[in-house]
């Protein structure tokens, strides 16, 4: 599995230097603290989970490091995809857009609490890619793949997505951003897009998934969808 660890480590390397040139060209300064302390709460939560699945799950980090819109087998979830990818650039380029012209500010506590949002978000991911190693970056079925409905999935169906949902929440404000909350509306209906898609497919082609959404009922948000 070594050649799925120098991947998956060369991917978030050149993911962090995209993600990191792209919010400083857009803010036009590296006197940016706010930006900085992102990177390494956003990356540094980002790598330990890969070193966790490195050592405790290299079969899932090999189906998770096949993302992207070209490689889902699905025609509406390329589509998902990319409409996914343009808006995370837009929950980045925005903020930095915003300290840049200084549409808006936010104390120092909300900067942290973006921070704290992201690192949640990821625990809450983490959580899932523990409980279930078929949680493949791409819309697919595999041959011994069975329904998980323990652990965060007994609450929602979807837990990956509402802790990329709250880290997202996190960017902006991290990023010091009021302004910026605004650019979840097209990414929070990307994801609810690709969840309802997900659903339909896993109906379909996955054996006890329709028993499992009589049992859980709530997708996202416990007591409310």
């Amino acid at each position: 599995m070594k050649h799925v660890n120098l991947k998956a480590t060369a991917g978030s390397l050149v993911l962090l230097v995209i993600t990191a040139a792209v919010i400083f060209a857009s803010a036009w300064t590296f006197d940016y603290w706010q930006a900085w302390t992102f990177l390494v709460v956003f990356f540094g939560s980002a790598f330990a989970i890969t070193i966790y699945l490195m050592k405790a799950d290299p079969k899932l980090l090999e189906r998770r490091i096949s993302a992207g819109p070209f490689n889902e087998k699905e025609a509406s979830q390329k589509i998902i995809q990319s409409l996914a990818q343009a808006s995370f650039l837009l929950v980045i380029i925005f903020p930095a857009l915003d300290h840049r012209f200084g549409w808006s500010m936010v104390p120092p506590y909300v900067n942290i609490a973006g921070d704290v949002l992201i690192i949640i978000g990821f625990y809450i991911v983490f959580l899932t890619f523990r409980e279930n190693t078929h949680a493949s970056a791409l819309i697919e079925v595999e041959a011994d793949q069975k329904v998980v409905s323990t652990g965060p999935y007994a609450l929602v169906r979807h837990p990956m997505y509402i802790g990329a949902l709250i880290l997202l929440l996190g960017m902006p404000l991290a990023l010091g951003s009021s302004w910026g909350v605004v650019t979840l509306i097209p990414i929070t209906a990307v994801i609810v897009w690709r969840l309802l898609d997900e659903e339909r497919f896993l109906a379909k082609n996955l054996l006890g998934y329709a028993e499992y959404e009589n049992k859980v009922k709530y997708r996202l948000v416990p007591f409310v969808w």
